[in-house]
């Protein structure tokens, strides 16, 4: 479907969306793009956090209770 897809076509796109759209709503739709990402990202952060704590575990690493070594080499 995308075979002959180029640069030049995306550059068409652009401007037939500018043209559409006019300049002065383009950055009130990368606003909303913006928002729109953000609340995907928190959302799917919260799914996650809710299936590690349906699971009993937790998203940390937690350090063995034996475990006093410093990382240096005696």
């Amino acid at each position: 479907m995308f075979q002959g897809f180029t640069g030049w076509h995306a550059l068409i796109i652009l401007v037939v969306i500018l043209l559409l759209f006019g300049a002065p709503k383009l950055p009130a739709l990368a606003r909303s793009l913006g928002q729109s990402m953000k609340i995907l990202k928190s959302e799917v952060r919260s799914d996650q956090s809710g299936e590690d704590a349906a699971d009993g575990t937790t998203g940390e690493q937690q350090p063995k209770a034996g475990s006093t070594d410093s990382g240096k080499n005696a």
